[in-house]
């Protein structure tokens, strides 16, 4: 056994003595498991080789003495391992591979969980936002609904009015928040009158203009009490059927729709904005 070279007497002990599998050795020795293999295959036939002479007598056939030869080998390598001293440095790889890793283990449970939260914050955020997005789709679609259910019914407005000035107190008491009207002087708009009106329970202001034979409607409510937070850029993705724009202003929102021209839409939402500011 001594006379084997050092890497031959490393698998027959691991093997052999210590009893380890072909893919723990391969660890150990940090080799891979075919030069496991390879290397046990030549370290058993170069060890048998030498025992054979021993234990061949004239009579016994080739088979006899190949079985005794193994079991003699194995006796041998196990006799060898309980005095073969091995080097510092094979000592320290057999430790460290047969040393439990806590540690390792620990890394992994955390980065396991760590992804698994990592997930559920995504798809919390994902699902907030597609809510959020629905929601404000809705509320641009009930916004168009209560444009064309105005201008369907047989009276449109509340008050009948072109002048400002007795529209706005008309609305005082019957919604909770006050804003201004524009002047219109110099303009092609001109008031119908105003009404008040509801989003999902929430109490506001609806005004009907005209231009060029087209009405606008333009409708107020508390930002606060609204049922979604609204995107002042989602409309532009969103297909209505009239043209619309809409802002935040003053803790009000303001939502200007219409059949009228995109231009024409945006010159009243300027008007109000100039107002408001």
């Amino acid at each position: 056994m001594d006379e084997l070279p050092v890497h031959f007497r490393e698998i027959l002990l691991l093997c052999e003595v210590e009893e380890m599998s072909y893919q723990e050795i391969a660890e150990t020795l940090s080799v891979p498991i075919g030069t496991v293999m390879s290397r046990l295959s030549r370290a058993r036939k170069t060890l048998s080789g030498r025992l054979r002479p021993q234990m061949q007598r004239r009579s016994c056939h080739s088979c006899s003495a190949d079985t005794v030869a193994r079991v003699q080998m194995k006796r041998t390598i196990q006799l060898a391992g309980r005095r073969f001293t091995p080097s510092t440095q094979f000592r320290k790889r057999v430790q460290l591979s047969i040393a439990p890793k806590p540690q390792r283990n620990l890394g992994r449970v955390w980065m396991f969980a760590a992804a698994a939260a990592f997930i559920l914050v995504i798809a919390a955020l994902t699902s907030s936002y597609v809510e959020t997005r629905r929601d404000g789709g809705q509320v641009f679609s009930e916004i168009a609904d209560l444009h064309v259910a105005t201008l369907a019914s047989s009276s449109p407005v509340d008050v009948i009015s072109t002048d400002r000035h007795t529209v706005k107190p008309w609305f005082q008491g019957k919604i909770p928040f006050a804003f201004n009207f524009p002047e219109l002087q110099n303009s092609d708009f001109s008031l119908l009158g105003g009404r008040m009106t509801y989003l999902k329970q929430t109490p506001g202001a609806h005004l009907i203009y005209d231009v060029r034979k087209h009405h606008i409607s333009v409708f107020v409510f508390q930002e606060r009490l609204l049922p979604a937070k609204l995107d002042d850029n989602f409309i532009s993705q969103k297909k209505l059927p009239f043209n619309l724009e809409t802002w935040s202003q003053g803790g009000l929102r303001y939502f200007v729709i219409g059949d009228a021209s995109a231009a024409d839409i945006d010159s009243l939402a300027k008007l109000f904005k100039i107002t408001g500011s």
